[in-house]
């Protein structure tokens, strides 16, 4: 997609709070409370990378792995240089 950076995650659900835990073979590890239920883990993890990268929870978008614990989020180019960061 032009104008947006993808950001590979694992997802790991049902955790005592939100939180990043950093990268872990090459992924974003999100760790989120909410159950994988009814797509409740993927609006939390959605919110937290929003949040974390100061952008709007509508501006990141969640491109494959809805069932999957291993999902890619698409992100704004503007939010490379806080992504650059959390990657790290």
């Amino acid at each position: 997609m032009p104008g947006r950076q993808s950001v590979p995650v694992r997802v790991i659900p049902r955790s005592r709070s939100d939180r990043i835990d950093g990268v872990r073979a090459g992924r974003l590890v999100l760790r989120v409370a909410a159950p994988p239920e009814q797509g409740a883990a993927n609006r939390a993890a959605q919110a937290l990378l929003a949040a974390a990268l100061g952008a709007r929870a509508a501006d990141v978008h969640l491109e494959r792995g809805s069932t999957s614990r291993d999902k890619t989020f698409s992100v704004p180019a503007a939010a490379q240089a806080r992504l650059e960061r959390l990657l790290k």
